[in-house]
């Protein structure tokens, strides 16, 4: 909560406070008094920090008060008597607001993201990419050809000015409002949330290259919900670059104003039988794995300068490691068939394209949340679903069987990755979200258990600890101490590898 909105609801708080318990004759000054100092305070808010609509009452508020206040204050006769049923619904509603500002305060927060870890200070920079080989088939691509949105976070020598925002495409965040389900205006006080990297600042010269690192968000995500992981990992001397799956984002805004949404989720019909939709994630699959190869191009042209940046010659293309987040997990994986790419991780994903391939055979380390360990579980013990756990999930046992065929496919792949260097873990209280920056815009996700029980600090520092480890291990030989098992500063992560040899 920032400080001069938190100023203005206590002053209207104030203000409420001595209208109802002052008596009548004395109420005159200081309402008058209380109203000026609150309307300062919210000339400062929105002058400073910004309207929003969040605070949409307080502003209401302050304006009448003062304007009441301000007539009774300068006019020479007494004040009208209001009947008592008036003035006491006034009462209830001025209540009512405040305690509802209270709620939206609360629920929508202008937060701050995780301070990075590292001694690297941290720059940005986005990237518009055309895929001239390949046709779009999810929407209407720039000439019909697949363009992809990818931002950067490197190491940068001391920035000056701001920190860049966090969700810089502002006309995005009506779309990510719609993704949960909320009026499209919610979200508009995300454009106050400031990242720590600065903008096309100067790559640092403490090194002559730094490894790169490729990031996938999940379906109906975004790049921006990745940002802390990416600015900790460049914090520490990586190049990391988040691509925005185009039409698979809940919104992308390309560098020529255009905005595309999901269409993806058009290949998926409740009224698919298992195999089709199977099917179709594979389909998907391949594209956001082929965007990747794509990707990867690209930043060899980066690092010999044919494409403009202030990372040219300063990428280590021998040293490329991967992550990504549900299906951008399964696409983590499924890319690191690419001999380029060193060493990855599968945040949360279930993976596609199982009968695509033999076995991955290189470091890949596999992080759950509690819930989907749980499900997995279920399936390592051979579990038999009854007819009201059926029902219950909304399942026929025909799927639920072709799903456990597929899910133990999934584990005999991830036990392939172990001699190899392979982990499979899983973090305690943990939902889906919490392996992005969603678990920081709202404490109500919390509450609706679209995140665990874990508080979204705590989860981010496990979370980066163990990919900073892991890439440490494989991108830099250096570290790669938390990643060979249980460790009591992390208690949370819980190392599950053994439960693949039974």
């Amino acid at each position: 909560m920032r400080l001069f909105e938190l100023l203005l609801f206590v002053s209207d708080i104030g203000l409420f406070a001595l209208i109802v318990f002052l008596q009548k004759g004395r109420r005159r000054i200081p309402i008058f008094a209380v109203s000026g100092i609150a309307i300062m305070l919210m000339v400062i808010h929105l002058t400073v920090e910004g309207y929003r609509i969040q605070l949409v009452f307080p502003y209401g508020i302050t304006i009448i008060s003062l304007a009441i206040s301000g007539y009774i204050f300068f006019k020479k006769s007494g004040p009208t008597k209001m009947p008592r049923f008036i003035s006491g619904s006034a009462y209830v509603a001025i209540a009512a607001m405040l305690v509802v500002t209270a709620g939206l305060m609360y629920a929508f927060p202008v937060f701050t993201l995780p301070e990075p870890t590292g001694k690297f200070k941290v720059g940005t920079q986005t990237f518009h990419l055309l895929d001239s080989n390949r046709k779009e088939i999810f929407g209407s691509g720039a000439d019909g050809k697949r363009d992809l949105m990818v931002q950067v976070w490197y190491p940068a020598q001391a920035g000056t000015g701001k920190y860049a925002a966090f969700i810089p495409d502002t006309k995005i965040l009506p779309y990510m409002a719609a993704q949960y389900g909320l009026p499209g205006f919610t979200f508009q006080y995300l454009k106050y949330v400031s990242s720590h990297a600065y903008s096309e600042a100067e790559v640092n010269s403490a090194q002559t290259s730094y490894p790169l690192i490729l990031a996938n968000p999940g379906n109906g995500s975004s790049r921006f919900l990745h940002t802390s992981q990416a600015e900790n990992l460049a914090s520490h001397g990586y190049i990391v670059a988040v691509i925005d799956h185009t039409y698979n984002t809940f919104a992308t805004e390309f560098s020529d104003g255009r905005i595309t949404t999901s269409t993806t989720d058009d290949l998926f019909s409740p009224d698919d039988d298992y195999r089709t939709s199977r099917g179709n994630r594979d389909k998907l699959g391949k594209v956001l794995t082929d965007d990747v190869s794509f990707v990867l191009d690209q930043f060899k042209l980066i690092q010999s300068g044919k494409v403009p940046s202030h990372l040219k010659g300063k990428i280590d293309l021998g040293h490329v490691g991967i992550f990504g987040h549900s299906i951008g997990g399964a696409t983590a994986y499924d890319a690191s068939y690419d001999p380029r790419i060193s060493a990855g991780i599968d945040l949360d994903g279930g993976l596609y394209r199982l009968r695509d391939r033999e076995g991955l055979r290189k470091p890949f380390m596999f992080i759950y949340s509690e819930s989907e360990f749980e499900r997995l579980k279920l399936v390592m013990d051979n579990h038999t679903y009854t007819e009201a756990e059926l029902k219950r999930m909304g399942n026929t046992r025909e799927w639920m069987e072709q799903v456990t065929e597929d899910k133990k496919l999934e584990l005999e792949r991830i036990r392939e990755t172990v001699p190899s260097g392979g982990q499979f873990l899983y973090i305690d209280n943990t939902e889906h979200l919490n392996f992005t920056d969603v678990q920081f815009i709202s404490p109500i996700f919390n509450l609706l258990g679209i995140t665990g029980k874990i508080s979204p600090e705590r989860a981010d520092s496990v979370i980066n600890a163990y990919m900073l480890d892991f890439f440490g291990r494989y991108l830099k030989n250096q570290g790669g101490t938390l990643i060979d098992g249980s460790n009591s500063r992390y208690p949370e992560a819980k190392f599950v590898t053994s439960l693949l040899e039974k």
